[in-house]
């Protein structure tokens, strides 16, 4: 699935906010008459926009997927898009079985209408070659307490990074991350400090420093919300 995550509080339901979870949930339900559990491969927070998306739910009931999909994308809300709907294994869950989540981040270099919503509009000059200097010291398994929310109730802070990389492209530059798990907030984090250790004059040690003291305060501001998308779930 796809959506704009602009006026939502982010995949997960929450009380007195709208979540994309809840809205897709309450389409399904109205639809099928049936109570259904929907299982998002992850969450993204508030405001972050997905191109790639994927959930399940369980029912009992035989339903005919074609017009099922159709039907959904007839009553969701314009920001919310089904792309593609199929059968699986009766064991597949979404977020379980995700082996790898990607994202991408999109910075346009000029101001713009158009882009103005889904991208950060940075003024200052981007050196790839040195962004992608220093990413190399995210890749791996690592510890990333400093680089999520203190307050978040995930108590594992081991993610796996298996690629991170920068690319210009057309008055656009692309930050693009894969991994097999990510805390909350961290993938705005992590570019927010890349983008101060360049301003700065950084090397790899501040990188470095910065996993060591296992302290958010350490790290850069997270970059905002409106230019991050879950790019692509693998299984």
């Amino acid at each position: 699935m796809q959506y704009d995550g602009t006026n939502y509080c982010g995949w997960q339901i929450q009380q007195n906010a709208p979540a994309i979870q809840q809205t897709i949930t309450d389409k399904i339900e109205i639809i099928s008459k049936f109570k259904v559990n929907l299982i998002g491969s992850g969450r993204t927070d508030s405001g972050v926009h997905a191109l790639g998306q994927v959930a399940n739910f369980k029912t009992e009931n035989e339903i005919n997927i074609y017009k099922f999909k159709h039907s959904l994308n007839a009553i969701l809300p314009n920001d919310i898009s089904i792309l593609e709907m199929e059968q699986a294994d009766e064991l597949f869950n979404a977020r379980f079985h995700a082996r790898r989540r990607c994202y991408i981040y999109l910075f346009s270099n000029f101001k713009s209408p158009f882009f103005q919503r889904y991208s950060y509009y940075y003024h200052e000059s981007l050196d790839c070659k040195l962004l992608n200097k220093l990413c190399l010291s995210f890749l791996g398994e690592k510890d990333f307490t400093s680089f999520t929310r203190k307050n978040t109730e995930t108590e594992n802070k081991i993610c796996n990074i298996y690629e991170a990389r920068w690319k210009e492209t057309k008055g656009l530059i692309i930050f693009y991350i894969e991994a097999d798990r990510f805390l909350h907030g961290m993938v705005r984090t992590i570019i927010g400090t890349l983008i101060k250790a360049l301003k700065e004059n950084c090397d790899e040690k501040f990188i470095e420093d910065i996993f060591s003291a296992k302290d958010r305060e350490f790290a850069g501001e997270a970059v905002p919300a409106n230019g991050l998308f879950l790019y692509k779930v693998k299984y």
